[in-house]
């Protein structure tokens, strides 16, 4: 049976190149800030590029923090991506100005404490043992990633599978929390990689 995956428009995000890159699955895919098609989907996938304190200003014109809670309680699959996973956290710091996120994780989202900043390129991940989004995937497969600040810590669940990566420091390069997943880098920009990836996320929805 196809799968329906819509991606939550909210005025920020590769809206058109994540669509196709979900289409690459089999998925049906629509673009869309229509609440009820969000919630009925089999998968949401919330983009984000950008300012943190910009994508939550766009959320919260779709109520999009009440969707994406929603169907965490109700046990139906969200993917974030990029900005898209770090407003799934409590707080953003940016230009020493804090944000509120979605709360979704504890915790807050940083700059990264490096001497190159963006960090943008192709790099590698360490994956978990038992991993959905990675699954069938070499330890040496790169991604594509194009960021300044990233979650550092991690205060949620101990059960979550945590795949890190490292721009002079650690940073969460994806999160799979039961229903809720995300992934700093970019799947629709990452070639193969995030194309299977996408996959995987998909068939695990």
């Amino acid at each position: 049976m196809t799968k329906k995956v819509v991606v939550l428009d909210y005025g920020s995000g590769n809206l058109r190149s994540a669509q196709r890159a979900l289409e690459r699955t089999g998925a049906d895919v629509e673009v869309t800030a229509d609440a009820d098609a969000a919630m009925n989907a089999d998968g949401l996938v919330v983009p984000g590029v950008g300012a943190f304190e910009a994508c939550m200003v766009g959320l919260r014109k779709i109520d999009g923090a009440k969707l994406i809670a929603d169907r965490v309680a109700a046990g139906r699959p969200v993917l974030g991506v990029c900005v898209g996973m770090q407003i799934l956290f409590a707080r953003g710091v940016e230009f020493g100005v804090e944000s509120s996120g979605c709360g979704q994780w504890p915790g807050a989202v940083v700059r990264l404490d490096a001497p190159v900043i963006p960090h943008m390129g192709w790099n590698v991940v360490n994956a978990p043992a038992g991993t959905q989004l990675f699954k069938g995937m070499d330890a040496d497969t790169r991604f594509y990633f194009v960021h300044s600040y990233a979650a550092q810590q991690w205060q949620g669940s101990p059960g979550a599978q945590l795949t890190w990566a490292t721009h002079h420091v650690p940073f969460l390069a994806a999160v799979e929390d039961g229903v809720l997943s995300a992934t700093q880098f970019h799947p629709e920009k990452s070639g193969d990689a995030g194309a299977a990836l996408l996959g995987n996320w998909v068939e695990g929805i």
